[in-house]
């Protein structure tokens, strides 16, 4: 019988995550580049279309990003007329973040993004949505962890 070895590049799961979301994101590129957006920023706005305004710290905590790191991403979005920034007037240390009229409208624009997707990966959306739901609890066992 054949010896598994445990190290071996494609028995990882590391490996199989990395180069999958490296690949994933490449063909969001692909759609999200027509509407001047990077996937970063993409996420951003998935995260105001749910709910605006809201702060700075609340964005980068859904998207698991430092705060600091979303600084330059909420920055270059109000430099395209997406969103605002302002201080919050409850709270003069947080940042509110508001869309815009232009922010709001490109999300009839961006809905077309996650069937632009699923069609081109060519799985039916229910394995998309079971793959989403599993990584989705993979998620919460690493958050138990740490």
């Amino acid at each position: 019988m054949e010896e598994i070895d445990p190290l071996a590049l494609d028995r990882q799961l590391c490996f199989a995550l990395a180069a999958t979301s490296r690949s994933v994101v490449a063909l969001y590129r692909d759609e999200l580049e027509p509407l001047g957006l990077t996937h970063p920023q993409y996420l951003v706005m998935l995260a105001l279309w749910e709910a605006s305004p809201r702060t700075a710290r609340s964005i980068a905590a859904d998207l698991r990003l430092e705060p600091a790191t979303i600084t330059p991403l909420l920055r270059r979005l109000e430099d395209t007329g997406y969103i605002r920034r302002e201080r919050d007037s409850t709270d003069e240390r947080a940042l509110a973040v508001t869309l815009t009229t232009a922010g709001n409208a490109l999300r009839g624009r961006a809905e077309r993004i996650p069937v632009a997707i699923a069609s081109r990966l060519g799985w039916p959306l229910n394995r998309l949505e079971s793959l989403k739901d599993e990584l989705t609890s993979l998620l919460a066992v690493i958050d138990g962890i740490e």
